[in-house]
């Protein structure tokens, strides 16, 4: 409740929070957008592989040309400006830096950027949520270790959840199910970039303006987001995925705890204290009333009856046995919050939901039948899409997360619907994120996982 307080202090002391920002995509622009007004922050530095895109989204979002690029690190932490680089090793090395955001996408540069922080002792906000589903739990460990704070975007729909849950459980409410909404039909598991925005319900020139990538925004639509983004959950909360995966049950948010309850109850749930995503779109694909698409929702038990006849009193959404209710927030202004996110790790040492196990892991479906010799595109792209799977599973079936499927080789056939394995892809061993993947799994293992549930 004082983050604007702390904020403003360090800019009256002349004392800012040094911000860099690696990935000026369209999380990184909504971060920019709002970084400039917000005191006590000095965004030091913005890398990119294209430094003219990062030039391009400081000027979008409302930067003066005077403010941005002034010759060196130095000489920006010394005006208080901002330079522009191709280099996120140089920026997470300037001098005088607080927290690095990675907003990249790309789990294997996360991968990289975390264990560079760790190395220079800087606080990292990992927007790569692709980055943190494939070895999240081991890049916490490493940056709690370094006395640094590895967090979760606020902003981001899995931060959001987090918080949800955390409330929740301060409140002394068991948890019974937790996640966000999304648009989904069973078909869209095999969309391309190419059908992506008919699908997704944007023109591809509205999509353009906007800086969309399309194959990044089919992965929302062919679940391989939600999967990634629940395994990130999971793993940062202890609520675990049903054996099945995301079953994606179209629910509104006036019946989130009356569908979101455990089967056995008459709910859509597995078990209690389950991660899930709901649909806005019923099976015969008819919108679904009142609808959370763009939300996210935590469903809590009252552990009395005095707490059941309180729901009731003030006008709680509760389940037929009055025991069950739900608390949702609608929307997500996902890059716009970001701040949240830097200023915690900054100021109060805390993260905004960081993995505390290995619950939960999202593994590479194949979209069609694969043939050797194909080289599969990753998340959102033509040839595979990400499932979420319990990470016992996963670690028993060697399965092949979805954030090592990008750039590698088929060796044999693998039908459509299959999930892939590690021994169905040629993997590079000196690669850093095949390395990061069999660290965690070293350490956190089988065994790890279940102890972490």
């Amino acid at each position: 409740m004082n983050l604007y307080r702390m904020l403003a202090a360090r800019a009256e002391a002349d004392r800012p929070v040094r911000v860099g920002l690696i990935g000026a995509g369209k999380f990184g622009s909504m971060f920019l957008a709002q970084a400039r007004l917000v005191p006590g922050f000095h965004v030091m530095g913005v890398a990119d592989l294209d430094p003219a895109r990062a030039r391009t989204a400081l000027a979008t979002t409302g930067w003066p040309p005077e403010q941005v690029d002034t010759g060196s690190f130095a000489a920006a932490l010394e005006t208080g400006r901002t330079f522009v680089t191709d280099d996120a090793e140089k920026l997470i090395s300037a001098e005088g830096l607080d927290v690095v955001i990675d907003a990249t996408g790309h789990p294997r540069a996360g991968v990289r950027h975390a264990r560079l922080c760790v190395r220079q002792g800087r606080h990292l906000v990992m927007v790569n949520v692709e980055a943190d589903a494939l070895v999240g739990p081991l890049l916490a460990r490493e940056a709690e270790a370094a006395g640094l704070v590895y967090s979760l975007a606020y902003g981001d729909q899995p931060a959001l959840i987090c918080e949800m849950v955390d409330w929740a459980r301060a409140c002394g409410f068991p948890v019974i199910a937790a996640g966000k909404g999304t648009k989904y039909l069973p078909e869209y598991h095999a969309s391309t970039p190419e059908t992506v925005w008919g699908t997704y319900g944007l023109t591809p020139e509205r999509a353009a303006a906007g800086g969309m990538n399309p194959q990044m925004f089919n992965s929302f639509l062919d679940g391989t987001k939600s999967a990634i983004e629940m395994a990130a959950v999971a793993n940062a909360t202890g609520l675990t995925p049903a054996p099945d995966g995301l079953a994606f049950p179209p629910v509104g948010m006036d019946d989130l705890a009356q569908a979101l309850r455990p089967a056995v109850e008459g709910g859509a749930l597995h078990h209690k204290g389950q991660v899930e995503v709901v649909s806005c779109l019923a099976r015969d694909g008819s919108p679904v009333p009142h609808d959370l698409r763009w939300g996210v929702y935590v469903v809590f038990e009252a552990p009395s009856d005095y707490a059941a006849t309180c729901f009731a009193e003030y006008g709680l959404p509760i389940d037929s046995s009055g025991r069950y209710t739900a608390m949702y927030k609608p929307y997500h202004l996902i890059g716009l919050e970001l701040g949240i996110s830097v200023a915690s790790a900054a100021l109060r040492g805390e993260a905004t939901g960081a993995a505390t196990g290995f619950r939960g892991d999202a593994v590479a479906v194949a979209k069609r039948d694969l043939a050797p010799g194909e080289v599969l595109d990753g998340e959102g792209g033509w040839t595979v899409w990400g499932r979420l799977m319990p990470a016992t599973d996963s670690i028993a079936k060697a399965a092949l997360p979805i954030g090592l499927a990008q750039g590698v080789k088929v060796t044999r056939a693998v039908a459509e619907g299959q999930v892939l394995s590690a021994a169905d892809v040629t993997l590079d061993e000196a690669d850093d994120g095949v390395r990061a993947r069999r660290d965690m799994v070293a350490a956190f293992g089988r065994a790890g996982a279940q102890a972490a549930e």
